[in-house]
């Protein structure tokens, strides 16, 4: 039997906690942009018996995915390709965020639509901020699920005039992100396989931890504060998600997305909340 290879992109925490859950007993290819947190992570993995490859990677590059895809293929049968790649608005600005968070992702749909193995899924990590902002045009929404990677950057919308923030570039790639795995599931359909999206509220990271001591801080306790749930969520509560939308018993499930945030949305739609932007 050919050699299954499940690819986690993002050692963070959401990735490292998808990775323990669908890693074990298969090739475990592990990428990232930090190579100190990706040696890290991938040790911590082989010390429980994992069998894990590593690879550096800038989702911003298509040469750099493409390589990922290549070294992907040559280890086996790609069955599970997880994308949790991204920057936060505190992170970078504007331009940066939509390289990475909406060109990227769409570039890691295109290219490992290439290899992925019939009965095979993709899942990409997005963000409960795709849902925060006022709805888009029908235009817009059809330009950011099926405009090509390369030309997605030059849409009207999406230029430094029309993102006057990261917040705002945030967002919009995330909502892309929802938008991209509609359009995706339908290519990935012709070969056997699906893709979906999950939509994290605020997980219990460093990387939220981060933002927690950020001058942005106050408005995630006021998030948490406002929603019905009224905590933050272990990286285990998305992978667990995540291991029902890659496995078979959700076979029938493709160009969803997957909104788990505690509420977040809901309060903010009743209210409770401001809009960001």
């Amino acid at each position: 039997m050919k050699n299954e290879v499940v690819v986690v992109i993002g050692a963070g925490g959401i990735g490292l906690a998808i990775a323990r859950l669908q890693g074990f007993g298969k090739t475990l290819l592990l990428a990232d942009f930090n190579e100190k947190a990706l040696q890290a992570a991938a040790q911590n993995l082989r010390d429980a018996s994992y069998t894990v490859e590593t690879r550096i990677v800038d989702v911003s590059s298509r040469a750099s995915v493409k390589a990922l895809v290549e070294a992907s293929a040559a280890l086996g049968s790609v069955i599970q390709v997880v994308n949790t790649a991204g920057v936060s608005p505190n992170m970078a600005p504007p331009e940066r965020v939509l390289a990475v968070d909406l060109y990227g992702s769409a570039v890691v749909f295109e290219e490992f639509e290439h290899v992925i193995a019939a009965g095979g899924a993709g899942l990409i990590i997005s963000s409960m901020a795709g849902h925060m902002m006022p709805a888009l045009t029908p235009e817009q929404d059809h330009a950011l699920a099926f405009t090509p990677a390369e030309q997605l950057l030059d849409l009207p919308f999406l230029s430094a005039d029309a993102i006057p923030n990261s917040m705002i570039a945030y967002m919009m790639a995330k909502r892309a992100n929802n938008l991209r795995v509609q359009a995706a599931a339908v290519t990935w359909g012709e070969r056997g396989a699906r893709v979906n999206s999950i939509s994290p509220g605020i997980i219990a990271t460093p990387l939220a931890q981060h933002e927690l001591n950020s001058p942005i801080g106050d408005g995630y306790r006021a998030m948490i504060a406002a929603s019905p749930a009224k905590r933050m969520a272990p990286p285990e509560e998305i992978a667990i998600a995540a291991a029902y939308l890659l496995g078979s018993n959700a076979g029938f499930v493709t160009g969803s997305d997957l909104l788990i945030d505690g509420g977040v949305v809901a309060a903010m739609r009743a209210g409770k909340l401001p809009t960001p932007g």
